[in-house]
Formats: C-alpha cells, structure tokens, sequence
C-alpha cells in the first residue's frame, strides 16, 4: 500500500457513496448489522466507516440504547457522512485506527467494512481492536477477496492497464484486493490476543442500472482516481470509457448484475 491508497478527498468521497454504496457496500453493510442485531445495549465502535454505509445499516438494525461512535482516517468521507445522518444518534469522530483515541474495554463490538486492507500496519490495528473491546467483546471486519471474484473490479483494472500499459493503476489490486488470504489474517488476530476467530466467505451480487454508474465509483469514486490523474490527468476519462466498454462487452448494455465476493471475519476476546 502507498500513502494516497488512503486518501478519500476532493471528489471521491461523493462518487464513492453514490455510485459504490450501492453497488458493492450496502448488501454487506446489511450483513454486518444482521451480525450484531442480538445486541440489545452497550457501545458499537465503527472503524473506517467512510461515509457511514455500515453505520446507516446498524442506526436501523440495534436499538436505541446501543450507543454509536464512528470513526474515520478521512475527515472528508466523515463530512459526507454526517450530512446523512439525521438522527444525531451517531458520534462522528476523525481517528487513526493504530492508535484509537479510545479508553481500554470502551466497546461492545468493533466493526469495520472493508478498512482493514488499508491500514500500513495491520497487527497494530488489530491489538488498538482489541485493546478498546470489553472481555468477550466482538471484532467485525470484513476484506475482499481477491479480483477472480470481483468481476466488474477485474475489468476496470485490465482497462486501467490497457490505458497505461508501461505503469498502470494497481491501487484497486494493491489495496482493496490485496488481502484476501485468510489464514494470515486470522493468525495475526490470534496473535493480537484474540480468544477466538471465525471466517466466513460471503457471496453477492454487485447490481448497477448502467454499466457506467459502475465504473465511474471504482474509477473516479476511489484512489484510483489520484493514480490516473499523477499520470496524465486528461486521461481519466479515456479509463472510464475503456473501462465501460469492457464492462457492457461482458454483461451487456442494460442493468448490471455481476459476482462480488468477501470474507467476513468475527475475533472474539
């Protein structure tokens, strides 16, 4: 990972929630909150909520006595949160997740959607997870899995290297596609003083009502944004278009519905 695989700023965090929360994070979100919908009271932290998809998803799955604190590296992603949410339920609160501004056993639960893969030290992360947890508290996260299993993924990064042959855009392979192995991952929890750990792969379907809606979140809605444009800035659009070709090439011109694939992993102290 390189420092701007971590930077949602500009306009990325508004095509990000437009065009790829409901594409690939809300059915998951919906997951995550399912999960803990036992919880009756207590406190949920959110890592990496971004621009609250997850956190949406939990205001209406636990009740009101759950108390909500949601947390972000990205200010920018948290302003585009906030402006949604209109319960003032949530607690919004810029933070690093290696090093959570958070008293020892504050929580519950930890849940975090697709954050973990951009953390430059991951195990750190997880021992600040498990610090802040109560005993026998819950670690929720999910990462994706790699781009065999993300087709329209897959296809915007073969367009991003068919536009840029010589040095292309790897931030979507790097990053989010880039921690998939499991067993890796369930060792460091272990290591980070988790009691117990379970791995599911959890299987959806992305839907667009066009190929470009698509294609504009993962190109224009991510770091993969500021990769293009260090490049030739000119050529953002020129990605797109090669990407939506390829996308309607394979799933034809109408609604998309394709293959997303995830693992969801649930640490327990």
């Amino acid at each position: 990972m390189t420092k701007v695989d971590a930077v949602f700023a500009g306009s990325i965090p508004a095509l990000y929630d437009k065009y790829l929360g409901p594409l690939i994070f809300e059915s998951y979100a919906d997951d995550m909150a399912r999960r803990l919908s036992g919880l009756k009271d207590g406190s949920v932290l959110e890592i990496a909520a971004g621009t609250g998809i997850v956190t949406s998803a939990l205001m209406k799955t636990l009740p009101p006595a759950v108390d909500l604190v949601a947390t972000d590296l990205n200010q920018a992603m948290l302003d585009v949160a906030a402006v949604k949410d209109t319960t003032s339920r949530v607690s919004w609160q810029q933070a690093d997740a290696q090093a959570l501004p958070f008293p020892d056993a504050a929580f519950d639960a930890v849940v975090c959607q697709f954050g973990v893969m951009f953390f430059p030290d991951k195990p750190k992360a997880y021992r600040e997870a498990r610090r802040v947890l109560k005993p026998g508290g819950r670690y929720l996260f999910s990462v994706w899995d790699s781009l065999a299993h993300n087709e329209i993924t897959d296809l915007v990064v073969r367009a991003g290297a068919e536009v840029f042959p010589s040095d292309p855009p790897q931030f979507l392979a790097r990053t989010p596609h880039g921690h998939f192995d499991k067993d890796p991952i369930v060792a460091a929890l272990k290591d980070a003083g988790f009691a117990d750990v379970a791995v599911e792969t959890v299987t959806k379907r992305a839907r667009a009502v066009t190929a470009a809606d698509a294609v504009t979140g993962l190109v224009q809605g991510t770091p993969m944004r500021s990769e293009i444009e260090a490049r030739d800035a000119k050529r953002l659009q020129g990605v797109t278009d090669v990407a939506i070709a390829k996308v309607r090439a394979t799933f034809g011109d109408g609604p998309i519905d394709s293959k997303i694939q995830a693992h969801v992993f649930t640490a327990t102290c």
